[in-house]
């Protein structure tokens, strides 16, 4: 386990629209482009194996920038198609805020970081006992009836808490300022009620950018 003293003050970081990792959550991913193919070599060969997710937004000038707060994960399994791409799996560690973007002779951007105010991420895993589930579950059920999806209600009903609201969070379709607000929430039951909220609104037939005003 990485404590706060053994996380770096510069990592490199990864932004992908719309792929939305949460402390102690795994997530997948299929890496393609020769600058992160360089970017995964390097982190092999650091002892933290970190990469930072991150949100990019688009300015109304038209500028791509990134979110201040993103979440780092450790490499924790590497594998490597025939034809050179690698299929890795991060595995949630703690958020961090971007303090400045590190100019370097790397392909991919770096950012010194700042881990403070996020030590709950690097904590035991987190309960909501204010969920009440039965009503949580038969929101999600019409939200899932409506967006046609399926899962597995055994298994989402067997859950804990920290799983299952981290896992709807990183899987349900919410575009990306929708994903940001959940990884900005300040405890589980804050993530719980922004899902909620988010849910709520798509029910009612509202866009993305309604239900973040």
């Amino acid at each position: 386990m990485i404590t706060g003293a053994d996380l770096p003050d510069t990592i490199p970081v990864f932004p992908l629209p719309g792929a939305l990792l949460l402390p102690r959550a795994r997530l997948p991913l299929h890496i393609f482009e020769p600058r992160y193919l360089a970017m995964v070599e390097d982190v092999m060969k650091t002892p933290e194996r970190l990469i930072g997710m991150i949100q990019p937004y688009e300015t109304p000038s038209g500028e791509m920038r990134l979110h201040d707060i993103g979440c780092a994960g450790r490499l924790t399994a590497f594998s490597e198609t025939e034809d050179g791409r690698y299929m890795i799996t991060l595995a949630g560690v703690s958020r961090f805020r971007i303090r400045r973007e590190v100019e370097g002779f790397t392909p991919y951007r770096r950012c010194a970081v700042d881990w403070s105010g996020f030590e709950r991420d690097r904590g035991a895993v987190e309960a909501d006992p204010g969920m009440r589930r039965d009503h949580f579950l038969k929101l999600l059920a019409r939200f899932f009836d409506e967006q046609g999806l399926q899962t597995d209600w055994e298994n989402l009903r067997e859950a804990e808490d920290e799983l299952l609201i981290n896992s709807l969070s990183m899987l349900c379709p919410f575009d990306c300022e929708e994903r940001q607000a959940l990884l900005e929430a300040p405890d589980l039951p804050g993530r719980r009620e922004t899902l909620v909220t988010l849910i709520e609104f798509a029910l009612r037939g509202g866009s993305g950018e309604e239900r973040m005003q």
